[in-house]
């Protein structure tokens, strides 16, 4: 092999084993505690190539107010969906949009865009 061959064969395994890097040792995201402002427990998400934070935790038995921050024009995130309590909502880029519900019982419920490629949590303590 010459020069050049040696190269892209580096580069293409330095690619490799960055990618395997970020997927096999990607940190979770930490659950952030919603806050309570006048009876409603709010928390802010971030929409970005993701959901950040992606775990949120939250009381039963009080309404909840997520914002949905979408700061990007992806295709991907233009729609938010929460099964578990029938929802279903279009995000417009670079706009903030509110989702209210009262969650009922305790448990995990999944958050998802609508191509369910990006995905986040829902704890209901």
């Amino acid at each position: 092999m010459d020069t050049v061959q040696w190269i892209v064969t580096v580069a293409g395994i330095g690619m490799i084993v960055a990618i395997a890097v970020y997927f096999l040792f990607k940190s979770e995201d930490v659950a952030m505690q919603a806050r309570t402002i006048r009876g409603v427990q709010e928390l802010s998400i971030i929409v970005k190539g993701g959901y950040s934070p992606s775990v949120v935790t939250v009381q039963r038995g009080t309404p909840v107010r997520l914002i949905f921050d979408r700061r990007e024009t992806s295709s991907c995130s233009e729609e938010i969906v929460i099964p578990e309590y029938g929802i279903r909502r279009g995000l417009p880029p670079n706009e903030k949009t509110s989702i209210e519900f009262t969650p009922a019982s305790a448990g995990t419920f999944e958050f998802a865009c609508g191509m369910n490629m990006l995905h986040g949590s829902i704890i209901v303590e």
